[in-house]
């Protein structure tokens, strides 16, 4: 984990390095502060002699501007040096993030790998920059007091060792138990995201079935946890300073007890008396901090692993050592392929065998479950095959290099995904120079001409975060339209046309079957009219192939295509899950 956390103080490092000197510089200057200030009371006050009292004030005075500029330059360093290696941190992470595959996502989660980006990269920040000022003050101040106390009067800092020991003991059994309570409370705070992230996302749908209530309950669920495990660390801690001025009171009693017989017989001035109360004051600040230093270290250590692991995984798919370079056609073949999301989980996909010639359309059917999506995803390599093997124009998409191999098969997928920009600015993630006119072509191919052509703006149109400001039926014929600018070498279409009217479909068919008839166009649909003029259709059922051939032909042969075809004809609601059940008046 360090040593993945110190790759990324990079440009950071002369910053970092120097910190450390200007502290060390404004901890000296700080120490001799007393020492001069017994000057004053032996030399100046009790004697009476003022030239001795501006002298020595003097250079207090001189020690006391040093160590603000040293203060002030060690500050300015740390913050800067903290920040940078923050950003770097999350720059290493968000590059990794984007070679992750679904199922690299599905490990981390959404709301982990946010929690990550945000909650654990500030504790490292924190943590850098405490480390670089207070972790060496801290250390400085107790070390450089202590030597002090020593030369003035060995014997009474025997005080200040014992102290030390008691302090020592404390922090370390107090710090053990808080470590684990802080990793529990970073597990929190990603329950925590989730719920927040679940709620946002579908506000609409929370608004629309008056659900506030409801996902009140688990957002206080969620925060109850945290807060519960935020007052066990919190009160834990707290100890910390009742025990620190305990310590510090009987430290003072002491001093000032054998002290005074110090004084009396002659051992020790009222002046180096008062300076060893100014280093016990130091010694003991130094030790409260080198506690929060262990706390926020304990705290970091646990975010400093969940960072590292982001940063050091390795995606599970990854570009071959010689990739094919070149996808000579849209020509598919399934050669007995099974799938699980996860290894040793139950199987998405069971022995599916089909092939597809170049610029085929292909319709593909089935019940929620079946394995309808899961086929398109492995078609560009969304995830790999648990066994047998996929391929793309006669070559295993493996074997292609994944930009390639997705630059050539485009996917519209159920969710209807935009961001925020232009029409134009949405459409160009489908070929970055496109021109307009090309993106214009590729909307009239979709339908989407005509809205957009009807906005005030037309393709400088602003679409907001999600698409929110579209009818879900405009959001799928721009995916669709973004799709085609790809020009790719086989298509497909995942539901995408379930939120568009159905002359709207028949026409987006028509003009795909016409301007791009060399394209293979693999369609998942719910329903029997947006695939029956498919040259073939694909029947699925619990993962696997239940028929594979024409419209006319699965009427004939295959039980459940007939059954869904019927109950959709009839005006059923066509429950792919349950076949031949009738509609409950």
């Amino acid at each position: 984990m360090l040593k993945t956390l110190l790759k990324q103080v990079r440009q950071y490092r002369t910053a970092a390095l120097l910190t450390p000197l200007w502290t060390t510089l404004e901890v000296i200057m700080g120490v001799l502060i007393p020492y001069v200030t017994a000057s004053i009371i032996d030399k100046g006050v009790e004697p009476g002699n003022i030239t001795e009292v501006y002298r020595y004030g003097g250079i207090m005075v001189g020690l006391a501007c040093i160590s603000l500029l040293m203060g002030i330059l060690a500050g300015r360093f740390a913050a800067y040096s903290s920040t940078g290696i923050a950003a770097n941190l999350r720059d290493a992470m968000y590059r990794n993030i984007q070679r992750f595959s679904f199922s690299d996502i599905d490990k981390f989660s959404t709301a982990g790998l946010v929690t990550r980006m945000t909650t654990d990269v500030s504790n490292i920040q924190s943590a850098v920059q405490m480390l670089l000022r207070i972790s060496f003050r801290a250390p400085l101040n107790m070390v450089s007091a202590l030597f002090m106390c020593f030369f003035i009067n060995s014997r009474l800092s025997v005080i200040f060792l014992v102290a030390m020991v008691v302090l020592t003991v404390f922090l370390t059994l107090l710090i053990s138990r808080a470590a684990k309570l802080f990793k529990e409370i970073f597990a929190k705070y990603d329950a925590l995201n989730a719920v927040v992230q679940e709620n946002v996302s579908a506000i609409r749908v929370v608004k629309a079935y008056v659900r506030e209530h409801h996902e009140m309950s688990k957002f206080d669920k969620a925060a109850l946890g945290l807060y519960t495990l935020n007052v066990k660390a919190e009160s834990l801690m707290a100890l910390n300073h009742p025990v620190m001025n305990l310590v510090v009171n009987s430290c003072i009693i002491a001093v000032s007890w054998w002290g005074a017989h110090f004084i009396v017989d002659g051992s020790l001035t009222t002046g180096e008396l008062t300076s060893l109360f100014s280093y016990i004051m130091t010694i003991m600040s130094s030790l409260m901090m080198l506690s929060m230093i262990f706390v926020q270290l304990t705290q970091s250590a646990a975010s400093g692993a969940r960072i590292a692991e982001v940063i050091n995984e390795e995606p599970d798919m990854s570009n071959p050592s010689d990739p094919v370079m070149e996808v000579e056609s849209g020509s598919i073949d399934f050669d007995n392929v099974s799938f699980s999301y996860s290894k040793g989980g139950d199987l998405a996909l069971t022995d599916i065998d089909f092939h597809v010639k170049a610029g085929e359309t292909i319709g593909i059917i089935g019940g929620t479950g079946s394995g309808k999506s899961t086929v398109a995803s492995l078609l560009s390599r969304l995830y790999d095959v648990s066994s047998g093997s996929v391929r793309i124009g006669g070559v295993d998409v493996r074997e292609y290099d994944m930009t390639v191999l997705r630059g050539n098969v485009a996917n519209v997928l159920q969710k209807s995904t935009l961001f925020s920009g232009t029409i134009l600015d949405n459409l160009r993630w489908g070929k970055e120079d496109a021109t307009e006119e090309e993106c214009k072509e590729a909307c009239r191919m979709s339908a989407a001409d005509e809205f957009i052509s009807a906005m005030p703006e037309g393709y400088m149109s602003m679409v907001s975060q999600g698409g929110a400001n579209l009818s879900g039926g405009q959001r799928q014929r721009l995916c669709i339209a973004r799709a085609l600018l790809k020009h790719p070498k086989v298509l497909v279409l995942d539901d995408s046309t379930s939120a568009v009217d159905t002359a709207t479909d028949a026409l987006i068919r028509k003009a795909m079957a016409i301007r791009i008839p060399g394209v293979t166009k693999v369609i998942i649909s719910q329903r029997i009219s947006g695939i029956s003029h498919a040259d073939r259709i694909l029947v699925m059922e619990n993962g696997r192939v239940d028929g594979f051939d024409t419209h006319e032909k699965l009427l004939e042969t295959n039980r459940i295509y007939r059954e869904i075809y019927e109950m959709q004809t009839s005006g059923g609601q066509g429950d792919f899950d349950q076949p031949g059940k009738k509609e409950v008046a």
